[in-house]
């Protein structure tokens, strides 16, 4: 893994300036604390911050291939032993998987990202052609984003590298911004950064002449309803194309672990592991000492126990919170207001300092084997208590807006409209919905931050092609059954790891942010309905009052939301980098 940036020269515009090149990777470096690299070509220049996890002696890039193009790639390629036992006639210059791209453009043009598995955001100049090519994976597992100016086109890992550098200036999107606030996270191509655009998910992008003149994309679900199974014969896949997963993920030159939480979809993950594993699994889990919220700890330790694995716990508690937050705002650029990302960060420091390098997860297991309890809403009719997902948003009906937000459900509506009458179930449209900007923009973005900061990829096996097609595709009934999301991996699980106690329903992963913020609500309130991002959108008296109810679900969801925009903002837009006085301890 690691960090990229680049710059593509408008026609006639002179090479990209050096300065800003270097700039950009600075800005990096936290991607790619083991080397870096930087290629120029005429009207081209790239620079990328290494993670050294595979091929750690010869996979520094920029990487060449024999026609003159060049790849940087923030990525970890799976199928690349067969595909290069299936390229027989090419003469690789290492053994890293990064160099497969290269050989897979000359053989099938901008078509290579579809014999691709595994994630990646890439940039590869073609200097014979001309053109610089961009591409992310389908599921937007690793992140890239660009911005058109009128000297050039640049690109990076990040939109603070973009910032940082001087070449965009650090403007609220107004309509990211509502969506933000309304979502907790924000949908499409355009980021909360005006002028600063997400690379899609499945996206190839063409660059010539420091113009984009053309798209491709990949779809990361199959097309189609659901396929007739039995659940016998549903099983034996599902522990096939798991198993066949897990092993390609844990290839690594460095230590790795699992993120552990008493959920079903890590459970999974950890069950494989050891089954693959030829030594002890190590695994992370935070919990919480307060009552106030269920803690993840005793369930997490018991399946790690049955499998003999080297166990850490990891309490993230009230202190913790003061102290980190304005640390998470600052790391998480493309802003996700999703209070996971608390145990989330620390739970990266701590697993770094253990040495680990590499972090498996059970993210997109709800969204491809249908856990959430939106999907249950989502499959009925509306006259019997159905409805559209996210049909309220985090600050409607409270009173703290001085203008109601227009359009801020806009960039939902646009995935449900388009993926709804392609033959697939009520079900699959929400599960496909969550997959095109829940899952990249919230989840992956979260992940990838969080262990970003601390020098760590995270890898996802239930991301993997061969996963998330036969997840997918599986029909309802072993999704969803008895008012039970995930039923057929639970089924799989009961069998691997009994302990685990798959049938018995989860307590959903909650923080107790709404009492950590009750407890300071004046000071803390007082200071966010000051900030210029706040008095900009609020009434003051009211987001004081908001931040004092500390009996009220929604009150704390808005109050929490409204404080990480807060810190968010003037770190990002305002440029201040310490924290305010009203968060010090």
């Amino acid at each position: 893994m690691c960090g990229v940036a680049g710059i593509a020269m408008l026609s006639g515009g002179g090479p990209p300036p050096d300065d800003l090149l270097r700039a950009m990777a600075a800005a990096l470096a936290h991607r790619g604390p083991d080397g870096e690299g930087y290629y120029r070509s005429a009207d081209v220049g790239m620079v990328q911050r290494r993670l050294a996890i595979i091929d750690l002696t010869t996979g520094d890039q920029p990487l060449r291939e024999p026609l003159g193009a060049a790849l940087i790639a923030n990525a970890e390629i799976y199928n690349y032993v067969e595909l290069r036992a299936a390229l027989p006639e090419i003469a690789f210059a290492t053994n890293s998987d990064c160099e497969l791209p290269l050989h897979l453009y000359r053989r099938y043009g901008l078509d290579f990202a579809r014999h691709l598995r595994g994630m990646y955001a890439l940039a590869l100049h073609d200097p014979v052609e001309g053109q610089l090519v961009l591409a992310r994976d389908p599921f937007g597992i690793k992140p890239l984003y660009y911005a058109e100016t009128a000297r050039f086109l640049v690109f990076a890992s990040e939109p603070q590298a973009l910032v940082a550098a001087g070449i965009v200036a650090p403007q609220v999107n107004v309509s990211a911004r509502n969506e933000l606030l309304q979502l907790q996270f924000t949908t499409g191509r355009e980021t909360i950064f005006s002028g600063i655009n997400r690379v899609l998910p499945g996206e190839t992008i063409v660059v010539r002449g420091g113009r984009i003149v053309e798209r491709r994309r990949i779809e990361a679900l199959p097309q189609g309803p659901p396929r007739a199974m039995r659940e016998t014969e549903a099983l034996e896949q599902l522990d096939a194309v798991l198993t066949d997963s897990v092993r390609v993920h844990q290839r690594s030159d460095v230590p790795f672990g699992l993120f552990l939480s008493s959920g079903i979809d890590s459970a999974a993950v950890l069950a494989t592991m050891a089954k693959l594993a030829e030594r002890r699994v190590k695994t992370f889990t935070a919990g919480f000492a307060s009552g106030d919220v269920a803690d993840e700890r005793p369930a997490a330790r018991a399946a790690a126990d049955a499998v003999g694995a080297e166990h850490v716990e990891v309490i993230f508690d009230e202190n913790d919170f003061w102290q980190l937050l304005p640390e998470i705002a600052a790391s998480v650029d493309d802003p996700v207001a999703d209070y996971a990302l608390l145990p989330s960060y620390k739970l990266a420091g701590v697993a770094r300092q253990a040495g680990i390098k590499v972090i498996l997860t059970g993210e997109g297991g709800d969204e491809l084997f249908g856990g959430y309890g939106r999907y249950r809403s989502a499959m009925r009719p509306w006259w019997l208590g159905g409805r559209s997902p996210r049909s309220r948003g985090i600050l409607n009906g409270l009173g703290v807006l001085r203008e109601d937000f227009d359009g801020w459900r806009d960039g939902i509506a646009e995935p449900e409209l388009r993926l709804a009458g392609t033959g697939r179930s009520a079900l699959q449209v929400a599960q496909a919905v969550d997959c095109a900007d829940w899952l990249p923009n919230d989840l992956l973005t979260k992940l990838d931050r969080c262990l970003m900061a601390h020098g760590s990829e995270g890898r996802t096996p239930f991301l993997d092609p061969g996963v998330a097609e036969f997840a997918f595709c599986l029909p309802d009934a072993l999704k969803i059954r008895g008012g039970l999301g995930k039923w057929l991996l639970r089924r799989w699980l009961g069998e691997q790891s009994p302990v685990v106690q798959p049938f018995v329903r989860k307590l959903g992963f909650t923080v107790p942010v709404a009492r950590w913020i009750t407890r300071r609500a004046g000071e803390v309130g007082r200071w966010v309905s000051q900030t210029p991002a706040i008095a900009e959108i609020c009434w003051p008296a009211e987001v004081e009052r908001l931040f004092a109810q500390n009996d009220d679900k929604r009150a704390g969801h808005a109050a929490w939301t409204l404080l990480f925009y807060a810190l968010w903002h003037r770190r990002h837009i305002e440029g201040l980098t310490a924290p305010p006085g009203a968060l010090a301890r």
